[in-house]
């Protein structure tokens, strides 16, 4: 294969990764059954006029299972972050005993468990599209090439298969990811 294929390869490959990266980032963001650092620490926190994450502000830690403690460094932030947490999409109240914030997450009941599954399936399907949209950016880029004479005919018709191979690897990630992040939603 040319080295210009071989570029475009190496290119959607690494975007391809980037995306798979991203979907993994959000989805420690979803909850589980257990308690996560996770679930907070990208929380967005008014703080001083500025839009700051929780784990920029404070020490985040997991005492037990369905327990979350936020210690800030600065005690004047504890109103903002319980805000915060008030205003996010968590469905969680937090108590504060003026040092520390404690999140007690309750058992997911079945609906909510399958309203996760809803919103991973819709992150995923988000991934798939992402992967797609590389694909059909890198053949596009070897059809271009091949129409300018700059690489043969059998250049691009073996990078646009190496370039659908590649996708299925990534859409194939994608879907593995997601399984296991609906196992553990519904793991009770």
């Amino acid at each position: 294969m040319s080295e210009e294929v071989n570029e475009i390869l190496k290119d959607a490959e690494h975007r391809m990764k980037s995306a798979i990266n991203a979907l993994e980032e959000e989805l420690s963001g979803v909850r589980t059954g257990r308690a996560s650092p996770a679930l907070v620490e990208k929380l967005m926190v008014e703080y001083y006029g500025t839009p700051t994450p929780l784990y920029q502000m404070a020490s985040i830690s997991v005492p037990e299972a369905l327990l979350i403690t936020i210690k800030p460094f600065d005690k004047g932030s504890l109103k903002d972050i319980e805000k915060a947490i008030l205003n996010s999409d968590l469905r969680i109240t937090p108590g504060n005993d003026g040092t520390i914030i404690r999140l007690p997450l309750p058992p997911l009941t079945t609906d909510r468990r399958k309203e996760l599954v809803k919103i991973v399936n819709h992150r995923l399907e988000d991934a798939r599209v992402a992967v797609r949209n590389v694909r059909r950016s890198a053949i596009d880029d070897v059809r271009e090439y091949e129409k300018e004479k700059l690489i043969s005919e059998d250049d691009s018709h073996g990078g646009q298969e190496s370039i659908q191979k590649l996708t299925d690897k990534y859409i194939a990630q994608i879907d593995a990811t997601g399984k296991r992040k609906e196992e553990e939603i519904m793991a009770v």
